[in-house]
């Protein structure tokens, strides 16, 4: 019988403490290369913020990333009185009313195809979902107005939410389908052993185990309905429909543009995304790091 020769116990911990404590390599190239991407993040913002708090008849006599002596808020006014509310009011809506119901279509969708892998058509609709990722929304713009015109929707909110509730599915299906498929399977066999119905197991299993998914392709369409510009541009003429981003153009003149009204705009508009990011940011980071982790 041969017997292994092992290390001693204190010098096996004496040589974890020495590697341990032995001094890292500083990273001084990528550390380098983050400060500059933070600089080149950074500036734009800083140069909005202020000049939203410059005078329209100091703008071009100023340099552009010197604060002004003397702050005003008359662009915020101005915003506010040149029916910001109504813009706001209208993309809250679109927003909301395109958003719901594509995650909610889009998980159910998720669920049956997971849960349903063996059926063709299911494999069939899947591939189809997989085909609209594809497919660039400025292709279809065309096509989409056509549509919207021959069921007489032009020119209202519900010709924004539908085409974004379309876009917005393909994407979901794919994200929430692999966050259903690493659910265990004997959690789902589990449920049909006590009786629970394929609905059931929907809302009361599925659902509460992918919630960081569930909740970052929500803040995700969020974002993208709330930054759209090219469907409220096609499909909307009259100015009590327009959304924010295309709003920006009551500030845009015959011969010239008020720089400063359309800063403050800007950032009146991202208050509301800075707001949905900070509640959602942990949820979020969570869902997108969580297929790293498994």
């Amino acid at each position: 019988m041969t017997t292994t020769p092992t290390e001693p116990r204190h010098l096996r911990k004496t040589a974890h403490r020495t590697r341990r404590h032995l001094p890292r390599r500083r990273n001084w190239a990528g550390g380098l290369a983050g400060w500059i991407w933070l600089v080149i993040v950074a500036v734009p913002l800083y140069w909005t913020l202020i000049t939203s708090l410059k005078a329209q008849s100091r703008y071009y006599a100023s340099n552009p990333l010197v604060p002004s002596a003397d702050p005003t808020l008359e662009n915020y006014r101005l915003v506010i009185e040149s029916d910001f509310l109504r813009y706001f009011v209208n993309s809250l809506v679109v927003t909301a009313g395109a958003v719901v119901p594509a995650v909610v279509f889009s998980f159910m969708a998720a669920y049956a195809i997971v849960r349903g892998w063996r059926i063709r058509g299911l494999r069939a609709i899947n591939g189809l979902f997989l085909m609209g990722l594809a497919i660039p929304l400025q292709a279809t713009v065309i096509p989409v107005y056509l549509i919207i015109i021959k069921l007489h929707l032009y020119d209202s909110l519900l010709a924004l939410i539908l085409p974004s509730i379309a876009f917005a599915i393909p994407l979901s299906v794919l994200v929430l389908a692999n966050f259903v498929r690493d659910v265990p399977k004997e959690l789902f066999d589990s449920m049909r052993v006590d009786g629970a119905t394929e609905w059931t197991t929907l809302w009361r299993l599925a659902a509460p185990l992918t919630r960081p998914a569930i909740l970052t392709v929500t803040i995700f369409n969020a974002l993208t309905i709330w930054n759209g510009f090219l469907l409220p541009l096609i499909l909307t003429q009259s100015p009590d429909r327009r959304t924010l981003p295309l709003a920006l153009w009551t500030f845009q003149g015959q011969y010239g543009v008020n720089v400063p009204a359309v800063l403050a705009a800007v950032v009146l508009t991202t208050v509301p995304l800075l707001v949905l990011y900070a509640f959602g940011r942990r949820q979020l980071l969570s869902g997108l790091t969580a297929g790293f982790s498994r």
